[in-house]
């Protein structure tokens, strides 16, 4: 699976980047609407992974920890494609 990065510098390196064509206003409202709900799933997951964290840690169970660390970095992983696909789509 690739980050977001990845997918960015990919079409960097293809030239499917800014080809020249200019967004429409709907398109950028879209593509702004993407990127807020995104960004708040995101910021969701992570406040409930990180109170699970805190407890794992504070009861010193730190293969449970480890499991959560790796859960959350998954999934904003997940999410960051998730919403590059999406974005892709709208353009």
């Amino acid at each position: 699976m690739k980050s977001a990065y990845e997918l960015a510098m990919e079409r960097l390196k293809t030239g499917e980047g800014d080809s020249g064509k200019s967004l429409s206003d709907e398109q950028k409202r879209q593509l702004a609407e993407i990127d807020e709900k995104y960004k708040a799933k995101i910021a969701e997951r992570e406040i409930f992974l990180k109170q699970k964290l805190d407890a794992a840690n504070a009861s010193g169970q730190f293969t449970e920890a480890e499991a959560i660390r790796k859960q959350l970095l998954l999934e904003k992983s997940r999410l960051e494609d998730e919403r590059e696909e999406k974005k892709n789509a709208a353009r």
